[in-house]
Protein backbone atom coordinates (compact mmCIF):
# COMPACT_ATOMS: atom_id res chain seq x y z
CA UNK A 1 0.00 0.00 0.00
CA UNK A 2 1.15 3.69 -0.57
CA UNK A 3 1.94 5.81 1.53
CA UNK A 4 0.21 9.53 1.93
CA UNK A 5 3.14 11.01 0.08
CA UNK A 6 2.74 8.34 -2.65
CA UNK A 7 5.54 6.23 -1.83
CA UNK A 8 5.69 2.45 -1.55
CA UNK A 9 8.07 1.21 1.28
CA UNK A 10 9.73 -1.61 0.03
CA UNK A 11 11.13 -4.60 2.16
CA UNK A 12 14.62 -5.74 2.95
CA UNK A 13 14.78 -9.01 0.62
CA UNK A 14 13.14 -6.76 -2.03
CA UNK A 15 15.48 -3.48 -1.48
CA UNK A 16 18.48 -5.70 -1.82
CA UNK A 17 16.78 -7.98 -5.19
CA UNK A 18 16.66 -3.94 -6.61
CA UNK A 19 19.89 -3.12 -5.65
CA UNK A 20 21.43 -6.09 -7.42
CA UNK A 21 19.93 -4.75 -10.84
CA UNK A 22 21.66 -1.36 -10.65
CA UNK A 23 25.08 -0.60 -12.16
CA UNK A 24 26.14 2.40 -10.07
CA UNK A 25 25.36 3.86 -6.92
CA UNK A 26 26.59 7.09 -4.54
CA UNK A 27 28.52 6.45 -1.53
CA UNK A 28 28.09 8.66 1.24
CA UNK A 29 30.79 9.68 3.80
CA UNK A 30 32.45 12.17 5.83
CA UNK A 31 35.36 13.71 4.38
CA UNK A 32 37.58 16.56 6.60
CA UNK A 33 34.33 16.61 8.45
CA UNK A 34 31.99 17.25 5.69
CA UNK A 35 29.24 15.63 3.43
CA UNK A 36 31.04 13.23 0.21
CA UNK A 37 29.09 11.66 -1.97
CA UNK A 38 30.81 9.51 -5.04
CA UNK A 39 29.02 7.77 -7.47
CA UNK A 40 30.61 4.08 -7.46
CA UNK A 41 30.13 0.88 -9.40
CA UNK A 42 29.51 -1.91 -7.04
CA UNK A 43 27.65 -5.43 -6.64
CA UNK A 44 25.80 -7.01 -3.83
CA UNK A 45 27.38 -9.75 -2.32
CA UNK A 46 25.62 -13.10 -1.31
CA UNK A 47 25.03 -12.15 2.19
CA UNK A 48 23.24 -8.40 1.50
CA UNK A 49 26.57 -6.56 1.74
CA UNK A 50 27.35 -3.75 -0.94
CA UNK A 51 30.77 -4.37 -2.59
CA UNK A 52 32.97 -1.19 -4.15
CA UNK A 53 36.56 -1.89 -5.83
CA UNK A 54 38.49 1.18 -6.13
CA UNK A 55 42.05 2.19 -6.28
CA UNK A 56 44.16 1.51 -2.81
CA UNK A 57 45.54 5.06 -3.18
CA UNK A 58 41.82 6.03 -3.21
CA UNK A 59 41.15 8.89 -0.62
CA UNK A 60 37.57 7.05 -0.22
CA UNK A 61 38.95 3.97 1.10
CA UNK A 62 40.93 5.45 3.53
CA UNK A 63 37.91 7.63 4.66
CA UNK A 64 35.37 4.88 5.37
CA UNK A 65 37.27 1.99 5.93
CA UNK A 66 35.79 1.56 10.25
CA UNK A 67 33.34 4.24 9.54
CA UNK A 68 29.44 3.76 9.26
CA UNK A 69 28.76 5.13 5.75
CA UNK A 70 25.69 5.41 3.44
CA UNK A 71 25.41 3.73 0.00
CA UNK A 72 22.17 4.65 -2.33
CA UNK A 73 20.89 3.26 -5.79
CA UNK A 74 18.03 4.07 -7.76
CA UNK A 75 16.35 3.52 -11.01
CA UNK A 76 14.48 6.55 -12.47
CA UNK A 77 11.95 6.67 -15.57
CA UNK A 78 11.49 10.46 -15.34
CA UNK A 79 8.59 9.52 -18.66
CA UNK A 80 6.51 7.83 -16.39
CA UNK A 81 7.13 9.63 -13.10
CA UNK A 82 8.09 6.45 -11.67
CA UNK A 83 11.40 4.77 -9.71
CA UNK A 84 12.83 3.26 -6.97
CA UNK A 85 15.89 3.81 -4.52
CA UNK A 86 17.39 2.11 -1.79
CA UNK A 87 20.05 3.53 0.72
CA UNK A 88 21.93 0.65 2.74
CA UNK A 89 23.80 1.87 6.60
CA UNK A 90 26.23 0.05 7.89
CA UNK A 91 29.90 -0.12 8.98
CA UNK A 92 32.27 -0.05 6.11
CA UNK A 93 35.91 -2.05 5.77
CA UNK A 94 38.26 -2.63 3.61
CA UNK A 95 38.65 -6.69 2.96
CA UNK A 96 41.81 -7.85 3.91
CA UNK A 97 40.94 -11.50 4.03
CA UNK A 98 43.23 -12.84 1.01
CA UNK A 99 40.46 -15.68 0.38
CA UNK A 100 37.64 -13.19 0.46
CA UNK A 101 39.68 -10.47 -1.79
CA UNK A 102 40.29 -13.59 -4.78
CA UNK A 103 37.14 -14.44 -4.57
CA UNK A 104 36.30 -11.05 -5.28
CA UNK A 105 38.38 -10.62 -7.56
CA UNK A 106 36.91 -13.15 -9.61
CA UNK A 107 32.87 -12.31 -8.44
CA UNK A 108 33.15 -8.91 -7.18
CA UNK A 109 32.30 -5.57 -9.24
CA UNK A 110 34.26 -4.69 -12.05
CA UNK A 111 36.54 -1.64 -12.55
CA UNK A 112 35.60 0.94 -14.96
CA UNK A 113 39.38 1.67 -14.93
CA UNK A 114 42.03 -0.74 -15.33
CA UNK A 115 44.79 0.07 -11.68
CA UNK A 116 47.03 -2.29 -10.92
CA UNK A 117 46.39 -2.32 -7.38
CA UNK A 118 42.95 -2.35 -6.51
CA UNK A 119 41.26 -3.28 -3.00
CA UNK A 120 37.76 -3.72 -1.87
CA UNK A 121 35.47 -1.71 0.22
CA UNK A 122 32.36 -3.91 2.22
CA UNK A 123 29.23 -2.27 3.46
CA UNK A 124 27.85 -4.22 6.23
CA UNK A 125 23.37 -3.69 5.37
CA UNK A 126 22.57 -3.41 8.70
CA UNK A 127 20.08 -0.51 8.28
CA UNK A 128 18.05 -1.51 4.56
CA UNK A 129 15.27 1.04 3.26
CA UNK A 130 13.73 1.97 -0.50
CA UNK A 131 10.65 3.08 -1.63
CA UNK A 132 9.15 2.88 -5.02
CA UNK A 133 7.33 6.00 -6.42
CA UNK A 134 5.03 4.46 -9.76
CA UNK A 135 3.71 7.13 -11.75
CA UNK A 136 -0.06 8.22 -12.23
CA UNK A 137 -0.92 8.16 -8.57
CA UNK A 138 -1.51 10.72 -6.61
CA UNK A 139 -0.43 11.35 -3.03
CA UNK A 140 -3.01 8.67 -1.57
CA UNK A 141 -2.30 5.75 -4.24
CA UNK A 142 -5.14 6.39 -6.06
CA UNK A 143 -4.53 6.60 -10.04
CA UNK A 144 -4.90 9.24 -11.91
CA UNK A 145 -6.69 10.26 -14.34
CA UNK A 146 -9.63 8.12 -12.45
Amino acid sequence: MYRNDGFLELGRQECLRRLSTADVGRVVFTRDALPAVLPVHFSVDGDGAVLLRTSAASEMARAVDGAVIAFEADEVDAAAHSGWSVVVTGPASVVTDPVDRQRLIRTGPRSWVARPADLFVRIEPELVTGHELRGGQDSYGVSWPP
